[in-house]
């Protein structure tokens, strides 16, 4: 359920993002899920790989500056109500949710949240069955 998260900082111009996944791809990282936020002169690209250190090391060595945070990775049903239903859970146990993102395919919807208890927040949700 914690999974190692990497926060990789960008300028926002064209290629960049392509030499953050040439310099994994050469490392022979595997990125297994992915969001860009961006504002006009920078953008913060999250990845979870399937190796954090190694990634960490090939970007470092491309000049790209990247940190790895705890994050948790949950699967909710693919139902009306079940991210409302977390949400619930999480704010009744007093924990904020900075970020989150998603999909959903053949009935699950994978979810990668960022919350101020990373421990706490693994607890309860796997109280009511979010794993």
């Amino acid at each position: 359920m914690i999974a190692k998260q990497l926060s990789v900082f960008i300028q926002n111009e064209p290629g960049r993002l392509l030499e953050i996944t040439e310099a994994l791809s050469a490392a022979n990282v595997n990125i297994s899920a992915m969001n860009i936020a961006e504002t006009a002169d920078y953008g913060i690209v999250r990845m979870i790989v399937d190796d954090t250190e190694k990634a960490v090391k090939a970007l470092k060595a491309a000049g790209v500056i990247a940190r790895s945070t705890d994050v948790l990775r949950i699967i909710v049903p693919d139902v009306p109500g079940s991210i409302n239903k977390m949400l619930i859970t999480l704010a009744g146990a007093g924990i904020n949710v900075s970020y989150m993102y998603g999909y959903s395919n053949n009935g699950e919807a994978p979810m990668v949240i960022r919350v101020s208890d990373t421990e706490k927040a693994a607890e309860v949700l796997s109280g009511v069955g979010l794993h």
